[in-house]
C-alpha cells in the first residue's frame, strides 16, 4: 500500500523538522499541513523533506486533517498515518500501528496512550475513561484512549474522511470512530507511548476538561446510528 503520514501543524516550527526528520527515516512520505501558521513552520518542513500545504487561516485540526486526507486521495495514496507535530506522537511506533492495520484488516488504528502507560489528571482521566466506555459500546470494540490523534485511516475509509470528516474540537476523534463504525470499517487499538509536548500550544486543561464533559453529556443522549457497509 501506499502510505503517506499526515502532519498537521500550528506555530510549530521548533519541532515539526524532526517529526518529519523521523518519518523520512522510516521510508515514509510526509506532507505537512501548515494551519495558518505565523512562524517559520512551513520552511521547516520542507527542509526536513514534506511535502506542504499551506492553509491562508488558521482552521483547527480537523479541518487541516480533512485537508491531509484530501490530499492523500487525489494523489493515489491507499492510507495516511496522522501523527502531531510537537513530537508528542513517536514515529518510531509508525510501523507497529501499519503492521495491526494489515494484520487485522482494519481500516483504522488507534494509537491508545493510556495502554501505553499515559497519565494525565484524576478528573480529565474519569472523563476520559467514561468516554472510553461510551465510545467502546457504540462501536462495540473495547478501546482505552478515544481521543488519541495518533492513528492509521484506510481506504475506503480514507476517501469518507476526505469528503466528510469532522471539524470541530474532539470531533475530530471522537466523531471520527462513530462515523467509522458506522461505515462497517473494523476498528483496533494498539498501545503506543506517549512523548511530552516540545512544542506548540495546548489547549488549556480546564477548557479541555469542559469539551470533554459536554461531548461525553452529548453522545450519552444521542441516538445510536445504525451501521452500513464502506
Amino acid at each position: 500500500m501506499r502510505t503517506l503520514v499526515v502532519i498537521p501543524a500550528f506555530d510549530e516550527e521548533a519541532t515539526v523538522g524532526r517529526v518529519v526528520s523521523a518519518v523520512r527515516g522510516l521510508g515514509l512520505d510526509a506532507v505537512v499541513v501548515d494551519d495558518g501558521s505565523s512562524d517559520g513552520t512551513s520552511a521547516a518542513a520542507r527542509r526536513a523533506g514534506a511535502q506542504v500545504v499551506r492553509m491562508p487561516i488558521n482552521v483547527g485540526v480537523g479541518g487541516a486533517l480533512r485537508t491531509g486526507f484530501a490530499f492523500a486521495v487525489r494523489r493515489d495514496y491507499d492510507r495516511v498515518v496522522q501523527v502531531d507535530a510537537d513530537l508528542q506522537h513517536d514515529p518510531a511506533a509508525v510501523p507497529a500501528l501499519l503492521a495491526a492495520a494489515d494484520e487485522h484488516d482494519a481500516q483504522l488504528v488507534v494509537g491508545s496512550r493510556f495502554a501505553g502507560g499515559y497519565r494525565a489528571s484524576p478528573a480529565r482521566r474519569l472523563l476520559m475513561r467514561m468516554l472510553a466506555r461510551l465510545v467502546s459500546r457504540r462501536v462495540g470494540t473495547r478501546l482505552d484512549d478515544v481521543t488519541t490523534g495518533f492513528r492509521v485511516i484506510t481506504e475506503p475509509l480514507l476517501s469518507r474522511f476526505a469528503r466528510d470528516y469532522r471539524t470541530e474540537y474532539l470531533g475530530d476523534t471522537v466523531e471520527a470512530l462513530l462515523t467509522a463504525h458506522a461505515a462497517g470499517a473494523r476498528i483496533v487499538q494498539v498501545p503506543v507511548r506517549m512523548g511530552p509536548r516540545a512544542g506548540g500550544l495546548a489547549t488549556p486543561r480546564l477548557q479541555a476538561a469542559g469539551h470533554l464533559l459536554r461531548l461525553l453529556l452529548a453522545l450519552a443522549v444521542r441516538p445510536r446510528p445504525r451501521s452500513r457497509p464502506a
